[in-house]
């Protein structure tokens, strides 16, 4: 992905609304292009740091943003994990279904 896609998928990061394969193409991305991640920073500490303010609450944003970046790669570690188990579940339905047809055929 280009930096203007990921640039425009900030937004959507930051909300938790990107899906599997876009969030690790995001975090592949921003891991290695600085200038990205400064973007990232940046959107990030202006959204949050606004919203802070406003409520008068206490905020360390650079952590934050750190954590939010870990829980992110955690998250697409467990969406593709997940994605591996649904495979392997399609294919158990399979076998037994192809199983199930032969004994009906058999008995029949």
């Amino acid at each position: 992905m280009t930096c203007k896609e990921i640039e425009k998928m900030i937004p959507l990061f930051l909300s938790d609304d990107l899906d599997t394969e876009d969030l690790r193409e995001f975090m592949e991305h921003i891991d290695k292009c600085g200038e990205c991640k400064e973007e990232l920073s940046i959107q990030f500490l202006v959204l949050e740091g606004m919203s802070r303010l406003e409520l008068g609450n206490v905020f360390d944003l650079q952590n934050e943003l750190k954590y939010r970046m870990e829980n992110a790669g955690h998250t697409l570690k467990l969406r593709e994990s997940m994605q591996w188990v649904l495979y392997a579940m399609e294919g158990l339905v399979a076998v037994a279904a192809i199983t199930l047809v032969g004994l009906l055929f058999v008995l029949f």
